[in-house]
């Protein structure tokens, strides 16, 4: 036998080392982090929901909505109209003016979104709504029911005016269910509206829209209950001392005009209180 037989075998063993594999690597932790981040982002979210009003909540969806601008002019040629619009506010044809409102004004022409110069007059005007809608919304700091009352007006400055909108909502409504009967929340929001409409002398519109009755309804009452509740709300504005010569309109709407796209939704019993702009005697 040779001498090398009695010699063993050589095993070498090799460990081989997983470095961050498994539970300990740190991929999971970047992913739990986006997730937190996410659902902070969401809490903050609801509660930003909760504690805004309607009013500035459709300020942010008009900034963050695409703006197309549209200039309301004529074109100025020579054919039938030479050059003038048929679509004016008093149904007459206006020179370089455009477009109409969906409540037209005393005024000569329509005033476009964009295209036509405000006059100085028409600023002045603006100046003053806006002045009065800061009025309107400084009361909210008075106590905490004129703050949860303010939530249910929603303001904007058109044509016509300032437009005043008081509405219902599941928590609150501004009539007893049905019938024309303010409740007291539409009471003070009638002395509050009151009380800004006294600094000024401009004319007042009041008109009254409500939602619509189911179609199996025996008899539709659209168009006596909106009626009534516009002259309800006069009631209650005049019954502030406020000039009964100041108002011009009082209207109702039916359930011809509904605000949301349910016909029967609560949200759809509004009033709307216009301080209309002043005219000019020369027009």
């Amino acid at each position: 036998m040779s001498a090398n037989a009695n010699l063993a075998p050589v095993i070498i063993k090799r460990k081989k080392v997983v470095k961050g594999g498994g539970h300990h690597g740190g991929a999971w932790k970047v992913a739990y982090a986006d997730f937190v981040t996410a659902m902070m982002a969401f809490f903050m979210l609801m509660w930003l929901l909760n504690a805004t009003t309607e009013q500035q909540r459709k300020g942010l969806a008009d900034y963050f909505s695409p703006t197309i601008p549209i200039v309301r002019i004529s074109g100025g040629g020579n054919g039938a109209f030479g050059g003038d619009s048929i679509f004016s506010e008093m149904t007459l044809p206006q020179t370089a003016t455009g477009a109409s409102n969906k409540n037209p004004t005393a005024a000569d022409q329509a005033r476009g979104a964009t295209g036509n110069t405000l006059s100085n007059g028409d600023i002045a005007q603006n100046e003053v709504f806006e002045s009065l809608n800061e009025m309107l919304q400084g009361h909210g700091g008075e106590s905490l029911v004129m703050e949860n009352a303010l939530e249910h007006i929603v303001t904007r400055i058109t044509d016509e005016g300032l437009v005043i909108e008081l509405y219902s909502s599941d928590e609150l409504q501004i009539f007893e269910s049905g019938t024309a009967s303010p409740t007291p929340l539409l009471r003070d929001l009638a002395v509050l509206i009151s009380q800004v409409s006294k600094t000024v002398t401009n004319n007042i519109a009041i008109g009254a829209y409500v939602r619509a009755q189911p179609i199996v309804a025996k008899q539709n009452s659209v168009w006596e209950l909106s009626q009534q509740r516009a002259t309800a709300m006069r009631m209650l504005i005049e019954a502030q001392h406020i000039d009964i010569k100041r108002i011009k309109r009082v209207t109702g709407h039916a359930d011809r005009d509904p605000i949301v796209r349910d016909p029967m939704a609560l949200r759809n019993d509004r009033i709307e209180v216009v301080l209309l702009r002043d005219v000019p005697e020369n027009r």
